[in-house]
């Protein structure tokens, strides 16, 4: 799961689809394609939508994406095309470049829409992100089970 600070829509998105796998078989986490927060945790109106939910997400921490993250990752889910384009550039491969969609391309595929930032909004920016987030993880969710 990928935003661009990692501290508002990736950390909700891991947390969520973490809630859905089994997580003896499905690794999920979640990075930034910026430097900004590494380190800190996630933003408090992400944690409590989360915590609405009955998911806890106060744990993590935010990194920064990185290349190698393409040999560790099958599926990259980025929440917008500005982020989508900044992991892209980092591939090396075609293959590599195919692991990379659009979160919300998995509700439908001809969507191509984007995850909005609810950073400089309120808490129902948050609670729209959250709303959105589900509906694609549980779209993930039943492509990726085993």
């Amino acid at each position: 799961m990928v935003c661009l600070g990692n501290i508002c829509r990736s950390p909700l998105a891991e947390g969520i689809l973490k809630s859905k796998v089994n997580a003896e078989q499905v690794m999920v986490t979640s990075a930034g394609t910026a430097a900004y927060h590494i380190g800190k945790g996630p933003d408090i109106r992400s944690v409590k939508v989360a915590k609405e939910h009955g998911i806890d997400i106060r744990l993590q921490k935010a990194r920064q994406f990185k290349a190698a993250d393409f040999e560790v990752y099958d599926y990259i889910f980025v929440m917008d095309q500005a982020n989508f384009d900044n992991v892209v550039s980092l591939a090396s491969t075609e293959k590599e470049k195919e692991k990379v969609q659009l979160i919300l391309n998995e509700i439908s595929p001809a969507m191509n829409s984007e995850v909005p930032d609810p950073y400089y909004g309120g808490e129902d920016g948050f609670k729209n992100v959250y709303d959105m987030l589900d509906l694609a993880c549980d779209a993930i969710n039943k492509k990726i089970s085993i």
